[in-house]
């Protein structure tokens, strides 16, 4: 606040961002497919960014986004895969899985 008056700075690159709002000065974006439009595009239909983070260097992810999982590891990541042969049929990934589900009792 300066003067009474709010400013506000509006950010558009994503690293700077999460830099920001991390008070990191370096940030490590992995992307699905490793940038490749061809793999980046099937990963995500299969829930390849869709990744469970279960420790720090530490993640789930389904078996069938290679590509992704290869760079993980490539970035240090340890990486537990998920066989998604069915799984992925429903849409939604390990990530997904671990969201808490509440039923209303319908007796």
């Amino acid at each position: 606040m300066k003067n009474g008056k709010i400013t506000l700075k509006h950010y558009t690159h994503l690293v700077e961002v999460l830099k920001r709002a991390l008070d990191k000065s370096e940030i490590d974006l992995i992307p699905t497919g490793n940038g490749d439009p061809i793999a980046a595009a099937r990963e995500q239909w299969n829930d390849g960014s869709n990744t469970l983070a279960i420790a720090p260097g530490e993640v789930v992810t389904y078996d069938c986004n290679y590509v992704s999982n290869d760079l993980l590891r490539k970035h240090g990541i340890i990486v537990h895969e998920v066989r998604s042969s069915e799984l992925s049929r429903g849409r939604g990934g390990p990530r997904c899985m671990s969201c808490p589900l509440v039923r209303e009792d319908l007796e």
